[in-house]
């Protein structure tokens, strides 16, 4: 059985309903699954670079054996991208990646004028105000999380690990095209649609059977 990390969105937490739903579902398979906070040790100041860095120290950790990472939105950035870092650490190599409504564009993509204006904003005053699920009350974040993540072109990285994909088509964070365009071509990236938004939760337990059998793990979701 892999070791198997779950990685939540931006201004979510390991209590979220697809996070949730993934441990119940590896529970019952008799896997334990390990959903670090990346909230910690303060929102204000997070990064995508720094998300890396606790999830990496995280998979050092381990038990011996393979590695596969379920990335949730942001979550899904670090996960594509802590797979490109660990490709040259056989040892610890990340062998299987299921992403949630990745936010891969997320700090580089292009946007309608009205999240120009809050982009803008954000830059001018350096902090973004937004309602954080996991804390349920509004927190703000620093503008360097969206200058850090600018960092990282996931268009440019060649993974060559299988790859599971899930985007909802009426999704209102993540651009579904962009998803498409990034799978397109890519041998080892798989791209499942669905008429869902970003929270995927309406079709949770195909989502979760689906990617039960691509990790590996015989039962179904309860």
């Amino acid at each position: 059985m892999p070791n198997v990390v779950y990685l939540h969105g931006l201004a979510s937490s390991p209590n979220s309903g697809k996070a949730r739903a993934f441990e119940a579902g590896l529970r019952d398979a008799g896997v334990e699954m390990h959903c670090p906070d990346l909230n910690e040790p303060d929102f204000a100041a997070l990064t995508v670079s720094r998300m890396i860095e606790q999830v990496e120290h995280l998979v050092a950790g381990l038990p011996p054996g393979p590695v596969a990472l379920v990335g949730s939105s942001l979550g899904g950035l670090v996960a594509w991208h802590l797979g490109a870092r660990q490709a040259g650490a056989p040892a610890r190599a990340i062998e299987r990646l299921v992403l949630l409504a990745p936010a891969l564009d997320f700090g580089r993509r292009w946007n309608p004028p009205s999240e120009d204006e809050e982009l803008a904003r954000w830059r001018e005053t350096g902090w973004l105000d937004l309602f954080h699920h996991g804390y349920g009350e509004p927190r703000r974040v620093a503008f360097a999380l969206y200058e850090d993540a600018g960092r990282y072109d996931s268009f440019a990285v060649q993974r060559n690990v299988p790859t599971l994909v899930y985007q909802g088509t009426r999704d209102e964070v993540v651009n579904p095209r962009m998803v498409e365009a990034f799978a397109k071509g890519r041998w080892d990236v798989t791209l499942r649609l669905v008429d869902d938004g970003h929270q995927l939760l309406d079709h949770i337990d195909e989502i979760w059977k689906g990617s039960a059998a691509f990790l590996g793990v015989a039962r179904a979701c309860p």
